[in-house]
């Protein structure tokens, strides 16, 4: 840290201009990311995907379908927007409600709109079928291609309102924190080109792999709120030192300690983020790709270009003063601080008492893929879905696609009987409402019959198109109709059953396959998560702080911590309250929140900690250490979870519900460890502990200061 103190003290104009040149270049393709962000980043690179790749490229199905929802409009206009539609050249077949009764009522109807690819930027094509159908009452266009599209708008809609809601706010928090307009102006100005230049970078990334929507709200949430608690932290280092020494005296001291204490956070962030690369799926793969270059950014910005701008200011960060920053403020928290530590086990016990209480509707916590759910009602793209969802039964069933392997093909006679065979046992499933093969399809009962039929030159004329459909070469199609949602417990199973444990060789495919895969990626891998965290966190503060009994104790804190924020997401969420309709909790959000607090929540114990550290590695008063460390640092903690909280928690005034789900439950995660775990359980358990919180295995003389160093 010495060398870098050096550097920055000596090139601090050098490190300004080339901060400065970053942020133009990275800020011109930072414009271009909303428009290379597609999808909600539930896909991964297994049986369900490879199946449909099938069915799309061999078979011929098409490689996606949306919709056209008709609500109380005369036959003349569907046909006639259906036309328009046509004209367009963008789909390969349209099936029309005046030719399929059983997409047809007298008030609803809607017709289907094949694509033979999806190669063509959907979102330009969903834009040019809305500008055709244009105003008409009672037509919508809605699909998996207009749900994404609509989702991105909102995205970025709900970025531009977190932001208008959160910044005027935490401006408000750092004017009392540090009581200058320009030591307020600072931290802002650091976020900002951290976020621009991610941005950029992602931006770059972009064109080489596929960025989830979400990756737009996480981004800014993630390197706003953590740029602006480490400027937090190292100004008021900052300006602490300068009451005892020249300006680049007090920034080298900074960086020394302050600069560490950033980078063993950051480390914290990263080790959270970095484990949910072990899940392949997408999103995990793009939040923790997109978090950990923005923590990265951070911290460089922080120790590098922070300290510059404060050495080009000088004693002018103090300029602007709108209020009187009381100098002796931390007396307050000394007795507040006291007050804790004459008292541990009451308050221990009342802190637990209150998690505890939290912590009961974790139980109940109902997990789903978010889908078309994560729109606000008010989109006219999911009212009308589920209108005709609603109208036709669509969700009741769901269905499948069989992609079904022999070696010598299945044509020929031992061919065609185990068709039948394999045929038959899927018929035999209780789960199983329908399905299609030549057989059901054509009204041919046995191979034999088929044989012969085939034998017939106008059978043959007849059938052969039929074959092709279902038959190519060694692979055999079977769509199949399962009885159950596809999101359902009954159809995820089926798909795991049929995919294993039969005697033929079959892929699966279709909406249960996808749930059950990702479900099944995301249950199978959390172990390795949760033990890549806490192992590598506990190492970590282990070699921070020089202790076992911290390490243990931080991370069984926020382990408590984070399970009282899951109860109260599924009380506010699921069970549907401040306004809320009961719902569920989408799957992302455990893993999300806890891999993302987790790590946020270590800044606040490495800023408490490290400052106990520093007195008892002087005093070796454990009881002192706690009182001065808390005293000295609840103010910046205080502050700091309060930006975190305030630009978070704006996301709950938006409008797709997993980045609501996710801003509100890192704002009571931040706001459950700043107060009842930061304020109340650290200090109580270090004076329980005693010495034994500085306790180190195989090292001599654990409490004399010659070992400190």
């Amino acid at each position: 840290m010495r060398t870098l103190a050096r550097l920055v003290t000596k090139g601090y104009k050098s490190i300004i201009i080339a901060w400065a040149a970053l942020f133009v270049v990275m800020a011109i393709f930072a414009i271009r990311l909303p428009g290379l962000l597609e999808g909600d980043g539930f896909r991964m690179d297994a049986e369900h995907e490879r199946v449909m790749k099938i069915a799309s490229e061999t078979f011929d199905l098409p490689a996606e379908t949306m919709f056209v929802v008709f609500e109380d409009v005369t036959d003349e206009k569907v046909a006639t927007t259906l036309e328009d539609i046509e004209k367009l050249g963008l789909t390969s077949e349209i099936v029309s409600p005046l030719e399929q009764e059983e997409q047809y009522t007298d008030t609803v109807s809607y017709a289907m709109l094949h694509f033979d690819n999806t190669d063509r930027d959907m979102a330009k094509v969903v834009t040019e079928m809305r500008d055709t159908i244009g105003e008409q009452k009672g037509v919508v266009l809605t699909g998996q291609s207009a749900f994404t599209k609509d989702i991105n708008e909102a995205s970025q809609r709900d970025l531009m309102k977190a932001e208008a809601i959160g910044l005027p706010i935490a401006i408000i928090i750092l004017l009392f924190a540090f009581g200058t307009i320009m030591a307020s102006v600072v931290p802002l100005i650091v976020g900002i080109t951290t976020i621009v230049t991610t941005f950029g970078i992602l931006s770059l990334i972009g064109g080489q792999l596929d960025l989830a929507i979400f990756v737009l709200n996480i981004v800014p949430m993630l390197g706003l709120a953590l740029s602006i608690d480490f400027s937090l932290l190292f100004i008021s280092r900052y300006r602490e030192e300068r009451l005892k020494s020249d300006i680049v005296e007090a920034v080298t001291t900074t960086i020394r300690t302050a600069g560490r204490s950033v980078i063993f956070s950051a480390f914290c962030v990263f080790i959270g983020l970095g484990a949910m690369f072990v899940i392949r799926v997408e999103i995990f793969q793009n939040i923790a790709l997109g978090g950990m270059l923005v923590v990265g950014m951070a911290v460089l910005s922080s120790i590098t270009l922070l300290p510059a701008i404060l050495i080009a200011l000088g004693d002018r960060i103090n300029k602007g003063q709108v209020l009187k920053v009381k100098e002796n403020g931390s007396d307050r928290w000394r007795q507040f601080a006291n007050k804790v530590i004459k008292r541990p086990i009451l308050i221990t016990i009342g802190a637990f008492i209150l998690l505890g209480i939290a912590l009961i509707p974790v139980k109940n916590m109902d997990l789903a893929i978010p889908q078309i759910d994560s729109l606000p009602t008010t989109y006219d793209s999911r009212a009308s879905y589920e209108l005709m969802d609603d109208t036709f039964g669509l969700g009741d069933q769901s269905s499948v696609y069989v992609i079904a392997e022999r070696k010598n093909g299945w044509t020929d006679t031992n061919g065609l009987n185990d068709l039948l065979a394999l045929q038959d046992d899927l018929k035999n499933d209780p789960l199983v409402d329908d399905l299609t093969t030549i057989f059901t399809a054509s009204g041919i009962a046995s191979p034999q019959e088929w044989e012969q039929a085939m034998q017939v030159r106008e059978m043959k004329t007849q059938l052969e198109p039929l074959l092709e459909s279902f038959v190519k070469d060694d692979q055999l199609l079977i769509p199949v109709t399962l009885q159950a949602e596809g999101s359902s417990d009954e159809a995820q199973q089926w798909t795991r059953d049929w995919s294993a444990n039969t005697d033929w060789n079959l892929l699966v495919g279709g909406a249960p396959k996808f749930n059950q895969e990702i479900f099944d990626e995301i249950f199978d891998n959390i172990v390795y998560v949760l033990l890549i965290i806490l192992i590598s966190t506990f190492i970590i503060l282990m070699i921070a702080f020089r202790s076992i009994l911290i390490p243990l104790k931080a991370i069984l804190m926020n382990i408590v911590g984070l399970s009282a924020t899951f109860g109260i997401l599924v009380y506010i969420f699921q069970y549907g309250h401040f306004g809320l309709h009961p719902g569920t909790i989408a799957l992302i959000i455990p893993v999300i929140v806890f891999s993302l607090v987790f790590g946020l929540s270590m800044d606040y114990e490495v800023f408490l900690i490290s400052r106990m550290q520093e007195e008892y590695a002087t005093s070796f008063d454990n009881d002192r250490a706690t009182v001065e460390g808390l005293a000295t640092t609840s103010k910046i903690i205080t502050s700091a979870a309060l930006i975190m909280i305030v630009l978070t928690g704006a996301f709950a005034f938006t409008d797709v519900m997993p980045v609501k789900q996710i801003g509100v439950g890192i704002a009571i995660a931040v706001a459950i460890d700043a107060t009842i775990i930061r304020l109340l359980l650290v200090p109580s358990l270090m004076k329980l502990f005693g010495k034994w919180n500085w306790w180190m295995p195989f090292r001599k003389g654990p409490y004399k200061a010659g070992n400190w160093h």
